[in-house]
């Protein structure tokens, strides 16, 4: 349930209502927009009536949430959410582009496809340490080191850094990553999700193989409810019986989350399709439909790359996308002002 505020709302009168229904049993969730501020409730619901509540000086109106999202729920928060990473900033507007190779392989590698992102324009570096593989045999990664290796690139370059994360018992390496990734496996890992709910670091959540939209909000949900509302949703594509690409980009998520949430909205091009010419078209097809940013594979040697070597640019044809990202995002801004 969501109570809207007057504009001309007495503080005291506003504050006395929130200590009713803290007494109540429910949990207040706060917004304060430019058009207009909320009471979100969180909790049993069913036994309040609506009328008691506009019958109040200060209460505008009362709205029922029927989705079992709340606080990812953008009519509790009507303005877009803006995630800081280190000064980068993600939603509202604000478009990133997070780029760099798929697996950490070595001290050289990731450290020279940083500085190469970085000379192009990316603003934060992508890199896997702990990679999900479907063989057991396939690499996975060089985990703790891996870590550390992306570390020296994050010191090297100053890019924040993104990377995935497996396990909770993985959570103590993670204390110096900016960006913590939940990939597509691991959207349903409610108990990852509730731990990482109580950190204060930005979460990458990424929407798994088969799941709907509003099993991601979910799941955002999960973590927003632990008290962390630092969440970045990522469409990176989803199983569909078309077999001409790795998995179909549905571009369709981007407004459709837009309008279901206030959480910013990025596509990862590289894993949709799996096939690096696909990577430019995909890319300007979410710029188009509103995306908050872009997440890209980049690898100095993609013919010799461990992990998904197929699907990642070199930083030669990453600089080209780049421009065509930078025009692309400027025109839009333009046409949308």
């Amino acid at each position: 349930m969501i109570i809207i505020l007057k504009r001309n709302a007495s503080p005291s009168k506003v504050e006395e209502l929130k200590k009713n229904l803290v007494n109540r049993g429910f949990k207040l969730h706060l917004s304060e927009g430019t058009e207009a501020s909320l009471i979100g409730l969180i909790g049993d619901t069913s036994s309040m009536h609506e009328d008691w509540l506009r019958a109040l000086d200060v209460v505008e109106d009362v709205r029922r949430i029927r989705e079992p999202y709340k606080k990812a729920n953008r009519s509790m928060h009507p303005e877009d959410t803006v995630i800081d990473v280190c000064g980068r900033k993600i939603g509202g507007g604000n478009f990133q582009v997070i780029a760099g190779p798929c697996s950490i392989e070595t001290e050289e590698q990731i450290t020279e496809v940083a500085e190469d992102v970085k000379a192009s324009g990316a603003h934060l570096l992508r890199g896997g340490a702990f990679k999900p593989r479907t063989s057991p045999y396939a690499f996975q990664g060089l985990h703790e080191q891996g870590l550390d290796l992306l570390l020296k690139a994050k010191k090297a370059t100053g890019l924040p850094v993104v990377t995935e994360i497996m396990s909770t018992e993985h959570l103590p390496l993670f204390e110096d990553v900016d960006v913590i990734q939940v990939g597509a496996r691991n959207m349903q890992n409610f108990e990852l999700l509730k731990e990482l709910g109580r950190l204060d670091k930005p979460i990458l959540l990424k929407r798994g193989l088969a799941n709907t939209l509003d099993e991601l909000l979910m799941s955002a949900e999960y973590i927003m409810a632990g008290g962390n509302e630092k969440v970045i949703l990522c469409e990176r594509g989803i199983r569909t019986f078309e077999t001409s690409t790795r998995n179909t980009l549905d571009i369709s998520a981007v407004p459709m989350l837009k309008q279901k949430t206030h959480l910013p909205v990025i596509i990862d091009p590289s894993h949709a399709a799996g096939i690096r010419f696909m990577v430019e078209p995909l890319s300007m097809a979410a710029i188009a439909a509103g995306a908050d940013g872009l997440m890209i594979e980049v690898h100095n040697n993609p013919e010799k790359a461990l992990c998904d070597g197929a699907q990642s640019l070199t930083p030669q044809m990453f600089d080209t996308l780049m421009k065509k990202i930078n025009k692309t995002t400027e025109f839009f801004r333009e046409l949308n002002a």
